[in-house]
């Protein structure tokens, strides 16, 4: 197992990337802290781990707050006894365009997709430099790299993490690798909704998918296996690097 005695924290881990995250992390030997707004939702997801024999715990706040991050990362360290991997997965669309969009809408999305993982960041950092170092993923987007209609708050959020990262590998390295995950349209229910405000949702999924060199939406463990190479020793030479995973969508076309 990849990650035997890792003790792992997975913030927006209770449905779609994140649930797979969580879930793949588990299966390789990680203890999981799952982070989560729906309680419900959220012990499902470590019911679903701990039937496979491994060990998780649901953490429910809100991670646009630092105190909530603080004690996310408090809860790996008094649970599990340390914290080696973060996975930064939580994430909102915020949709409008510039001159369309509700400023309570920015401000939050701005607050989910980019300041909570500098929250996040800043409160583990020390927890993983006292367990002797450890790895980060911030999932990203590959509209960090272009833009995407109606999308300016998500588009800005998730470019701002590019150079976010490389400047924490830069501050926090040999101890603490860091890299992001440029994920593409995956079946999540975020991308379900976002079809859904569309009409003939159906046919737009296919047209998604054919737009694609792959011809095909992306699953969750699409990215749980580049996260799970990201965190695990396998990327031991990686830092400051973003890794597209998204069939091919940035080539354009």
């Amino acid at each position: 197992m990849k990650l035997a005695g890792k003790i792992a924290i997975v913030t927006g881990a209770t449905s779609g990337m994140g649930r797979g995250i969580a879930e793949r992390f588990a299966r390789e030997g990680a203890a999981v802290v799952v982070g989560g707004r729906d309680y419900e939702r959220g012990r499902e997801v470590v019911t679903s781990i701990e039937r496979e024999g491994g060990k998780a715990i649901f953490a429910s706040g809100d991670i646009t707050t630092f105190e909530d991050n603080e004690a996310l990362v408090r809860l790996a360290v008094e649970t599990f006894g340390g914290l080696n991997i973060v996975v930064s997965n939580a994430g909102i669309l915020g949709t409008g365009s510039v001159t369309t969009v509700p400023l309570e809408m920015w401000h939050r999305t701005i607050g989910t997709n980019l300041h909570a993982v500098f929250y996040l960041l800043r409160a583990s950092i020390p927890e993983m430099q006292k367990s002797g170092g450890g790895a980060v993923v911030v999932n990203g987007s590959i509209v960090g790299y272009k833009g995407d209609p109606e999308h300016p708050a998500y588009c800005a959020s998730k470019g701002a993490l590019i150079p976010l990262v490389k400047q924490v590998a830069l501050d926090y390295g040999p101890s603490i690798r860091i890299n992001l995950l440029a994920s593409g349209p995956v079946d999540t229910p975020l991308l379900q909704k976002t079809l859904n405000s569309f009409p003939n949702p159906g046919q737009l999924r296919i047209a998604v998918a054919e737009h694609l060199p792959l011809k095909r939406i992306g699953k969750p463990e699409d990215i749980a296996n580049a996260a799970l190479f990201l965190a695990s020793e396998d990327s031991s030479w990686i830092t400051g690097s973003a890794l597209t995973v998204d069939g091919g969508s940035i080539c354009g076309g």
